[in-house]
């Protein structure tokens, strides 16, 4: 059996020398229940766990949005590969050798353009940064870092490079190591002139910070000027590699911190990111040149339960961390901010005042986003006037009804009753008023987002109960899970059933079966999805393999599920039969309608005798 031009060793040994726990443990917090691990779906949007990880199996299954598979589906998902990439980069991770083509024919043209524009931008990495670190040219630029505190430990760690004046240096070295020039200009390295027609270096004159995707591959850059020139600030455009939308610059050096202490710090550039590493935050990622966006959040969901927000202590900062918050929380996070004093940004305060102090009064120090959202909210009133106290109180308390825990609405309650010197029950009449204006708006469900994962103890039966599904639905999908752990019941089905599977994929996933255990296989369900190389059948092979049916089955009742599916295109001629013979009758043809009464009675014997 092959996949591709993979031998079937190579797919073996990746699928032995990776553990489906520690590969997506690198993507989501798991916890154990049981024989299981769960956690938050790392494919969609959800609050609730229904993301399954078997340990025994080897495989994983989300049944929220079905997705499912083995250790080499899960690569694929996450980071956005073909099956080839998935088990190279697998078997690259553990050492083993492989020997098949550079090339796949699986492999598309974008997927292979993608690979040339990482080598493209990994290879411009290094050149901005020997430039720094080795040139006469990028003296200037190395004494410019230094005298901002950046020592060159950080400056080698970040791989913070410079790129000469020189209009085309980057496009000349390309373009003799073979790379396409159109292709570099569409990845975001080059521009192209409209007069003459010749392509140039689309940063220039610049420091440079690389920036790498979740994995650490390079995907674009961030480059600052030395002097007046504008725009100040220049990142790479959006390409095949680098979606704004999408990228947390240092998440693939943070992500491991930000899983152990469960909590990421949210910067808003990645000058911040790097003075606060060097500070001693190693969780701190920034947003790459736009406002944080709901896939930033899931992102930042998916490996911490709390985001701590550190923008710059200026107007637009604290305006920035304000709209921050309902992103967040939408996603699921705890969400506190770090107030810096004096409209100062981090960079400036650890300058200031040191790491330590940074940690402790700042970072540490977070307030909780409810209270800074009325910290933020009472900038708009004035306060020394009676008439601009009542009104910040208004709005205080419809901002605190909102707040889900009653505990947590007292304690807001009572902070407020005591700075104004207002009795709280007055306060508390309100705040009541402001929650059931807040509930007639809102239906009570915990995700109005996500239809299939809102639903509440009060919903109805028809919104919490799946459909029945059909008898002979049932003995397939038992079979088949049967069949994927027993290599002598999957031998013994063949044999009397085949391809009489009434249901599409359960018949593709049992030729599937009788293919791989002709192959010489013994039974093995992560090795058998692997096969699979398709979705919908890897998803739904996972879903029927942790139903754990087959642990009570015997001879006899896998006889009986034989005789059930058989059964069913007999039961659909039945049917078909009684509507033709009610046509008979309602067109006042009465020979025909007895004749097909008869044929019924005969099949009805024949399934009888089944």
């Amino acid at each position: 059996m092959s996949n591709g031009r993979i031998p079937q060793e190579v797919i073996d040994a990746v699928l032995k020398h990776h553990d489906i726990v520690e590969v997506v443990g690198k993507h989501v917090h798991l916890t154990k229940q049981g024989h299981y691990l769960k956690g938050l779906c790392p494919f969609h949007s959800e609050k609730t766990p229904s993301f399954t990880v078997t340990p025994e199996k080897q495989i994983y299954k989300c049944f929220g949005c079905g997705a499912g598979g083995g250790v080499i589906q899960f690569v694929m998902e996450i980071e956005g590969l073909s099956y080839v990439e998935a088990v190279r980069e697998l078997a690259e991770e553990a050492n083993i050798p492989f020997s098949w083509g550079e090339i796949s024919p699986e492999q598309t043209e974008q997927q292979m353009e993608r690979s040339v524009l990482h080598d493209a931008h990994e290879f411009a990495a290094k050149l901005y940064h020997h430039i720094l670190k080795n040139t006469e040219q990028g003296r200037e630029a190395l004494d410019y870092l230094r005298n901002r505190g950046f020592s060159d430990k950080v400056i080698d760690e970040f791989q913070i490079g410079y790129a000469p004046a020189w209009p085309d240096k980057l496009a000349q070295l390309l373009e003799s190591r073979g790379y396409a020039l159109p292709l570099m200009e569409k990845g975001g390295l080059l521009l192209l002139r409209q007069e003459g027609g010749n392509y140039v270096d689309r940063f220039r004159d610049r420091v440079i910070f690389p920036i790498r995707d979740g994995s650490g591959k390079p995907i674009g850059f961030a480059g600052r000027t030395l002097g007046d020139a504008q725009p100040k600030y220049l990142n790479s455009p959006e390409s095949p590699l680098f979606r704004k939308s999408r990228c947390l610059y240092n998440l693939h050096r943070a992500k491991a911190e930000i899983r152990k202490l469960r909590t990421a710090v949210l910067f808003e550039g990645y000058a911040d990111v790097i003075k606060a590493w060097e500070a001693g935050v190693l969780n701190g990622v920034a947003a790459m040149g736009t406002a944080l966006t709901e896939e930033h959040a899931l992102l930042l969901k998916r490996m911490a339960d709390q985001v701590v927000v550190c923008y710059d202590g200026d107007s637009a900062g604290q305006s920035a961390a304000y709209k921050s918050i309902p992103v967040l929380e939408k996603a699921g996070c705890e969400v506190r901010v770090a107030m810096i004093p004096n409209g100062a940004d981090p960079d400036e305060y650890i300058g200031r005042y040191g790491s330590e102090r940074f940690r402790r009064e700042v970072i540490e120090a977070s307030v909780s986003s409810m209270k800074y959202k009325l910290l933020y909210l009472r900038k708009n009133f004035r306060l020394q006037e009676p008439e601009g106290k009542v009104r910040y109180i208004h709005a205080a308390v419809r901002l605190i009804a909102a707040i889900p825990l009653p505990v947590e609405r007292e304690h807001y309650l009572k902070e407020l009753s005591s700075e104004f010197d207002y009795s709280y029950e007055t306060i508390k009449q309100e705040m009541f008023q402001a929650l059931q204006e807040l509930q007639k708006m809102n239906p009570r469900r915990d995700n109005n987002d996500i239809p299939w994962n809102n639903v509440m103890n009060d919903s109805s039966a028809s919104e919490r109960v799946p459909s029945l599904l059909p008898a002979y639905h049932n003995a397939e999908r038992k079979l088949l899970e049967a069949m994927m752990h027993d290599r002598e019941v999957a031998e013994y089905v063949e044999q009397h059933l085949g391809d009489q599977f009434n249901v599409e994929a359960h018949a593709a996933l049992a030729a599937y079966l009788y293919s791989y255990y002709a192959s010489g296989n013994e039974p093995d369900i992560a090795k058998y999805i692997s096969m699979l190389q398709d979705e919908k059948l890897e998803s739904l092979a996972s879903e029927i393999s942790m139903t754990d049916f087959y642990r009570g089955l015997n001879g006899r009742v896998i006889d009986d599920y034989i005789r059930e599916i058989k059964k069913h295109p007999q039961q659909l001629t039945v049917e078909r039969k009684r509507e033709e013979m009610v046509r008979a009758e309602r067109s006042g043809n009465v020979l025909l309608a007895a004749q097909i009464a008869i044929e019924i009675i005969t099949l009805e014997k024949q399934l009888k005798a089944m």
